[in-house]
């Protein structure tokens, strides 16, 4: 049995016959229904701005600073590496299985129904907490700026303030995704360019305003291993690698996904098979370079004689400071915006998740869920319905106890938001469901699968599989090991309470899945149908 070949173009040739990305759809059972209007570019910049290196690193800057000193600038290496490797294989998948949802349909057609749709799950959920975290991180600077515009003074921490600027960006977002694919484009597209004068820009700025220490700065400590001089007060007993580093890298392993979001939309991009490897892969590249190059801007700029305990104090503003008034509000429109963009992104890929769900039958109300607009050939109810979704999550910011409450062995800590909780289930539901993927890939090629897009590793599948595997699995790992709420893993996750989150949404989709058994329902569309008629075995 042999593998179909691959042409120029990016379309399949089974024997003497080219097939088209539309063509290939059809054979794994779907009539297109959304229009494909996504060149690279396009493509590339809705993973470039799910990944957002400006969203992640204005987020947690002051957490890797603060755990590692500024030698944690190179932990980026890390995730950056490391995803690398899972984009290989995921970009494998994606060019054999140029399909809408992506992971779901990945692990549904490598290994089966029911392991497809658990992976979709964890991965759905992880999507639309995403989109409520990054909706909320954003009020901050808004209030930052209005006050500089306007005088005002607004409480950011207020749980009224944060629910009205969420529900505001998130109306938004909504109305922009749902006038059609080339709208999100373009919002993503300008994201790009936005991330790039935010990042590059800003480090170019800063330089010229002077740096305030040598290169050899981005590789000291600056006591941060040693309990006396640690800006959280935490004890690593003079180790940084084995110690500090341990936990500043998951500052970076918090920015480094997202790339695969590319694949959410492989059935409005063309040439879809050749495009969203290359995407992938671009994005996490790009998305390292303008890390670093911030990181290390940021971090050369913090002011003279200022510790590492009051430079996290202070955060990025204290850094900004130096720089002009006009620019420092101009900065905080680029933030705002890449916050936007990155939550812009994210939502379109879950509608993208959840209308290829609702097309298998997958999901309750599936009809209404996977219904597309005449209009613009968007899922416009799958949009909707996730932003309904989102915005219960975002009033979970209501629910934070004024007590530290005990639950049996553990406990759960004072004015810490149930949102804030399901936020922490964020990354580690991510990490999850690329683990199941990479792993049903080996699994499938253990089974004679035969990749045959675009996009082939050849004979290093099988080495590049298990790193991405080793990889994802030692940083879940680090990601939701409890390890108490005097740990500083607990500025990442929450103890118990984040692998907690996790066991619940398990329990609710295994509950449904037993009871409603959508894995049934995905009888016709679990394999090539090119496989089915023995014509090749390209699956």
């Amino acid at each position: 049995m042999s593998a179909g070949s691959s042409d120029a173009g990016g379309a399949y040739v089974s024997g003497a016959v080219v097939v088209s990305d539309d063509e290939r759809l059809t054979q794994l059972g779907y009539r297109p229904q959304l229009t494909r209007v996504l060149g690279l570019f396009s493509n590339f910049s809705v993973a470039f701005t799910y990944l957002s290196p400006m969203v992640g690193i204005y987020s947690l800057f002051v957490l890797g600073l603060g755990m590692a000193g500024p030698a944690y600038l190179w932990l980026t290496l890390v995730p950056l590496i490391g995803m690398l490797f899972v984009a290989l294989v995921f970009g494998e998948l994606a060019s054999h299985y140029p399909v809408a949802g992506a992971l779901y349909n990945y692990g549904k057609f490598s290994v089966g129904a029911g392991y497809g749709w658990f992976v979709g799950w964890f991965y759905g959920i992880a999507l639309l907490v995403t989109v409520a975290s990054v909706d909320t991180g954003v009020v901050g600077y808004v209030t930052s700026l209005l006050h500089n515009w306007f005088g005002t003074n607004i409480n950011p921490t207020s749980h009224l303030t944060i629910l009205v600027v969420t529900l505001v960006l998130l109306a938004i977002q909504t109305t922009m995704n749902i006038t059609g694919t080339a709208v999100m484009a373009r919002v993503a597209r300008f994201g790009v360019y936005v991330e790039m004068v935010g990042t590059f820009g800003i480090a170019i700025v800063l330089g010229i305003n002077g740096f305030h220490h040598g290169l050899g700065y981005l590789f000291s400590a600056q006591g941060a291993t040693h309990v006396k001089t640690n800006a959280y007060g935490f004890n690593f007993h003079g180790n940084w690698l084995t110690g500090a580093a341990l936990i500043a890298v998951l500052a970076p392993v918090y920015i480094f996904y997202g790339f695969e979001s590319a694949g959410d939309i492989a059935e409005e991009t063309k040439e879809a098979s050749r495009m969203i490897p290359r995407s992938m892969r671009l994005a996490l590249i790009w998305g390292g370079v303008a890390s670093l190059v911030l990181t290390g801007g940021l971090l050369l700029a913090i002011p003279t004689h200022t510790s590492i305990a009051q430079a996290v104090t202070g955060g990025i503003p204290l850094i900004l400071a130096q720089l002009p008034g006009w620019l420092q509000d101009v900065l905080l429109l680029l933030i705002i915006y890449a916050f936007f963009s990155c939550g812009t992104s994210v939502q379109g890929a879950g509608s993208r998740l959840a209308f290829s769900y609702a097309r298998d039958d997958a999901l309750p109300a599936s009809a209404w869920i996977c219904k597309v607009s005449d209009r613009h050939r968007i899922p416009v109810n799958a949009l909707l319905g996730g932003a309904f979704v989102t915005v219960l999550f975002v009033l979970l910011v209501f629910v934070s106890p004024k007590h530290n409450v005990q639950i049996l062995w553990f406990t759960y800590p004072a004015n810490t938001s149930a949102l804030v909780s399901l936020v922490s289930f964020g990354v580690s539901g991510i990490y999850l469901s690329f683990l199941m993927t990479v792993i049903g890939s080996m699994i499938a090629r253990a089974r004679g699968w035969i990749p045959a897009g675009s996009f082939q590793l050849g004979r290093f599948g099988w080495l590049v599989s298990i790193i991405a595997t080793a990889y994802l699995a030692l940083m879940f790992i680090n990601v939701v090991i409890p390890s108490g709420l005097t740990s500083p893993r607990a500025y990442f996750n929450i103890d118990w309470i984040t692998l907690l989150v996790m066991v619940v949404i398990a329990i609710v989709g295994g509950l449904y899945f037993v009871i409603g058994r959508p894995d049934r329902k995905l009888g016709s569309h679990v394999h090539d149908e090119l496989e089915r008629s023995g014509a090749e075995r390209i699956g």
